[in-house]
């Protein structure tokens, strides 16, 4: 999601406790594409097991409605906090939150409840931010409040917050007596300074398999950790099919070429008009005929251009890879439709450049049926990386 002229990447890495089925901790989050705003919530529910699981991610989708209502960040977490029961025998709140709201301007409001603190990462030190205490009135908890506060993100800051899984790991240790709170800020210190750009995802990562280390690879606690990193965004162009009208070819080309990033040509159409315009030969990928199983054509290469491919049917792979509940772990030969989820996944503003001219092989009625036009494909493609990977996509015909 741009923000600002920034992009903002947000995402979460989780383990569960010992060897349980399901974690207790739920992360949501979703961006409002017109308003430039990104909510994200994590929440950690009592215990651990399927009775955690429920109670955080009721927690967590309520709060997450409320503000796409555009409740307000207070009234929001205040209503929540008068809903939730108390346990009796612990005398405690059934699930704790952490709220990040970020605008369109890169102004930030987060509201905390029982939570460990999040950390403010800026310019190669943490940064403390001031916190209000909100009391909120509960006849069965006295006291209870929750911490809000409100701040301007700046290009290159990274939010990281967690569940207690991360910041109780190695309690009881000689060296970490009180669980691993402290260290976890000299670990993500070493990480970014180790690796200045290093992604949302591989921090979030590093951090809850760093805590499950500390816990002797035996995790005592359902671990979560988000992180939320804004950032020049890394662009990416897929094109595929050629122009409607012939007297495009040389736009095309030009909006190919001058794009300000990582390109992709899908379609060997596509591909030789870019060559013919460009004066610039295409040479076949030998690595992808030796990939055994892979059942699309062989990837290509041209300068200028990072990856040439088929493109209908490699597009239709992509979609299919696109829309399985794990994408990652899956033992795939390293073809060219893999190639694309990789590119597409290290990218963050995508674009879609569509030739609108009909392609009569594709009116083969020997094809398989599944084979849709082009248009769809894309589509379903733009629709699946803007929900699951939370990308920011565009598609321009021509």
């Amino acid at each position: 999601m741009r923000v600002n002229g920034a992009f903002i990447e947000v995402d979460c890495f989780q383990k569960n406790k010992g060897d349980n089925m399901v974690c207790g901790d739920t992360f949501v989050s979703h961006k409002f594409k017109e308003e430039g705003r990104v909510i994200s919530v994590m929440s950690d529910g009592l215990g651990s097991g399927i009775k955690a699981s429920v109670l955080s991610t009721m927690t967590s989708t309520m709060l997450l409605n409320f503000a796409m209502m555009n409740e307000d960040i207070v009234a929001a977490a205040s209503t929540i906090l008068k809903t939730l029961p108390r346990d009796e025998v612990r005398k405690i709140s059934y699930s704790t939150f952490c709220m990040c709201d970020i605008d369109c301007f890169g102004n930030t409001r987060i509201a905390e409840y029982e939570t460990p603190a999040y950390y403010l990462f800026r310019e190669g030190k943490f940064v403390d931010v001031p916190k209000k205490r909100i009391p909120v009135e509960r006849d069965d908890m006295p006291n209870t409040a929750l911490w809000l506060s409100e701040f301007p993100m700046e290009k290159e800051d990274r939010l990281i917050f967690f569940s207690d899984g991360v910041s109780q790991s190695g309690m009881g240790r000689r060296n970490m007596p009180f669980g691993w709170e402290n260290g976890a800020r000299e670990f993500i210190r070493e990480c970014v300074t180790r690796n200045p750009s290093v992604s949302a995802t591989e921090l979030a990562r590093r951090i809850v398999t760093e805590a499950e280390k500390n816990d002797g690879y035996c995790l005592k606690d359902d671990t979560s950790c988000c992180v939320i990193y804004m950032r020049k965004p890394r662009n990416l162009l897929v094109c595929t099919g050629p122009p409607f009208d012939e007297k495009n070819d040389a736009n095309l080309t030009k909006l190919v070429m001058e794009f300000p990033g990582r390109k992709i040509i899908c379609g060997g159409t596509t591909a030789n008009i870019v060559s013919r315009e460009t004066g610039r030969k295409i040479t076949l990928d030998i690595d992808d005929m030796d990939i055994s199983g892979n059942d699309l054509p062989p990837s290509s290469r041209m300068e200028g251009i990072d990856l040439i491919t088929e493109g209908i049917l490699t597009l239709s792979k992509v979609e299919r890879i696109l829309s399985e509940e794990d994408t990652d772990n899956h033992n795939r030969p390293d073809g060219p439709a893999e190639k694309i989820i990789r590119m597409l996944y290290d990218s963050d503003k995508i674009t879609f450049l569509v030739g609108t001219r009909i392609n009569i092989a594709h009116q083969d009625p020997t094809l398989p049926v599944e084979l849709e036009i082009r248009r769809n494909v894309v589509k379903k493609i733009k629709y699946l990386l803007e929900t699951k990977w939370l990308k920011d996509v565009d598609i321009t015909y021509i």
